[in-house]
């Protein structure tokens, strides 16, 4: 099978207007970003909000191994399957953030012959979007500092500075520095540290925000210091909100681009979910929603992250829960959780032992792993249906144990899904169960189930998703979180929604504790208000928002020869 680049690269792109007219979007509706892509004007999305809504379509996952389960793959390929069969779709994805693109995952706008096009420009710098939020971030910063530097009229406490700094790149060395340093006509000495971009509260507040208005009001009650005399500091108080909005006037509006059978796609925001709430933009959904019967949209990891914040942070702010939920799975995935690959959570597994068949590792994994997934997506009121997105190495006995745990655990459906091998045609069985259970979906009413109750406390929050989504026993509120959570609920913000910042591979804190970890306690080392988005995040176990790079990053292979041409990349 040819790369997913050579794929991509011999494509022949539609003109960005044909796929908007799939739609019902005229051209001058478009704001052009050259002959493939586009965002939309402000005016088109205003005037669409208000109209009729499909159905939405959240694509979720089991804990993944580090190889990526292809998820983005399902989400692209589900949207090519459902047009094939004749139905109005698309689907609303994030965008690739170039940590991971230079890290470890490499490209992340899909794979084989489900992907959403042009893939080079939406791995490498796109519209334009990265870079806003990264410097809108970085201006509140720079306005913080100068504020100190300029005689601190706000009476802001140098020591507790609680805004960092950003950069859409995976970098260690960044995670504790020291700014400022030279004198005083540098600035004040301090501390500081950077997180990645995807962990910005700007990109939360812009996935958040339902229009303009909702984005300069967040942006201003953003919490950016504590000030001597213990009160906060908001960024409306240094006039950073502003300023900080104009930066983020265009990367508000939703991108359009294709997948490789020519059918619309929206890319928009890009949150991770082990570290931010891992979902793609309220604006966005609207928007696709009001064009489309239904809209596959995908949240980022396992379903105890991405999923669960899907729920209690994006639909709570939105008003739109899922009609229905796919729970991506995989052979190999199930084989890591049953013990099969070794205790290998959160490093690549060796290869030859991902080929061989072992129908037993398949078996626990899926007893253990995939049934807690299933029945902690199952609590929220909507169907679930399993997608085994198979492998050439996957044997028809592994497929089947999948398929047979799941049905067994409570899915609605499970079927097999090869979009990465045979594009939209791979996903026809996938296409048919989703219509059919947000037609049932829809036809009980559409009943949603949150874990809490409008102002429950934030600490009441974690210990629910600690203790019914992970299997925690208990959590541990670490001094410095237990100082956080005081600091918290005394500034008023004591009932706000929670994101986990938890690592990806494992139900628990550690990488390693594979399958359905049980009775443990759950370590929150911090607390870190985001009073913007709305959200309080966090921190468990040894968890860090600044990635950094492998042994051997996927940079190194990465390349470009004399005529500008790519080589080497998302190969």
């Amino acid at each position: 099978m040819p790369s997913d680049h050579d794929i991509a690269s011999a494509a022949e792109l539609l003109p960005i207007e044909e796929v908007a007219w799939k739609l019902g979007l005229g051209v001058e509706e478009l704001l052009p970003r050259g002959d493939a892509m586009a965002k939309i004007r402000w005016e088109a999305l205003k005037s669409r909000f208000d109209g009729p809504r499909g159905s939405l379509v959240l694509v979720t996952s089991v804990n993944p191994t580090p190889y990526g389960e292809g998820k983005t793959v399902t989400t692209i390929g589900l949207n090519q399957a459902l047009n094939r069969l004749g139905r109005s779709a698309t689907c609303v994805i994030r965008e690739p953030s170039m940590g991971p693109v230079f890290g470890i995952k490499g490209g992340a706008a899909g794979g084989g012959w489900s992907q959403v096009l042009p893939m080079e420009h939406i791995n490498l710098h796109f519209t334009g979007d990265m870079h806003a939020v990264t410097s809108a971030h970085n201006l509140c910063a720079t306005l913080i500092d100068n504020h100190l530097h300029h005689g601190n009229k706000l009476g802001i406490d140098p020591s507790r500075v609680l805004w960092p700094r950003v950069i859409d790149l995976n970098d260690r060395t960044l995670r504790e520095v020291a700014i400022g340093l030279g004198g005083a006509i540098n600035g004040l000495a301090r501390e500081e540290r950077f997180d990645i971009t995807a962990a910005s509260e700007v990109m939360a507040i812009l996935t958040l925000a339902t229009d303009y208005a909702d984005l300069r009001t967040r942006l201003g009650e953003v919490v950016v210091a504590q000030a001597l005399d213990g009160r906060p500091i908001r960024a409306d108080e240094i006039g950073a909100a502003g300023p900080m909005a104009l930066l983020l006037r265009e990367a508000l509006l939703p991108n359009l681009v294709q997948t490789l059978e020519g059918d619309p796609a929206f890319i928009h925001g890009g949150p991770f979910a082990n570290i931010a709430h891992g979902n793609s933009s309220i604006i966005a959904d609207r928007l696709a929603l009001s064009l489309a019967d239904y809209v596959i949209t995908e949240a980022g990891f396992g379903s105890e992250m991405g999923a669960e914040k899907a729920v209690h942070i994006k639909a709570v702010a939105s008003g739109v829960p899922p009609d229905c939920i796919v729970l991506n799975a995989t052979v190999r995935a199930m084989k890591l959780h049953g013990g099969g690959l070794g205790t290998s959570g959160g490093k690549r597994p060796d290869p030859v032992k991902v080929a061989e068949e072992n129908v037993d590792a398949v078996k626990l994994g899926a007893a253990t792993n995939l049934v807690r997934h299933v029945r902690n997506m199952k609590r929220f009121g909507c169907p679930v249906v399993v997608s085994v997105n198979r492998f050439d190495s996957d044997t028809d006995a592994e497929i089947q144990a999948i398929l047979d745990q799941a049905t067994e655990s409570g899915a609605d459906a499970a079927v097999i899904f090869e979009g990465h091998q045979k594009g939209g045609a791979g996903g026809a069985e996938l296409a048919a169960a989703v219509t059919g259970a947000c037609q049932d979906h829809l036809a009980n009413g559409r009943p949603f189930h949150p874990l809490f109750e409008a102002g429950m406390p934030v600490l009441e929050k974690i210990l629910r998703i600690a203790t019914r989504i992970y299997g925690a026993e208990s959590i541990d509120l670490r001094k410095q979180a237990q100082k956080d959570l005081d600091r918290i609920e005394n500034w008023g913000y004591g009932n706000i929604a929670v994101c986990m910042a938890k690592t990806q591979y494992s139900l628990s804190h550690v990488p390693h504790e594979l399958g359905s970890p049980n009775a443990f306690t759950l370590p929150i080392g911090e607390l870190r208000l985001n009073a913007g988005a709305g959200f309080v995040v966090a921190v468990c176990g040894s968890m860090m928002t600044m990635p950094g790079l492998p042994t051997k990053p996927a940079a190194l292979d990465m390349d470009m020869d004399e005529d500008g041409n790519l080589t080497g990349i998302f190969s």
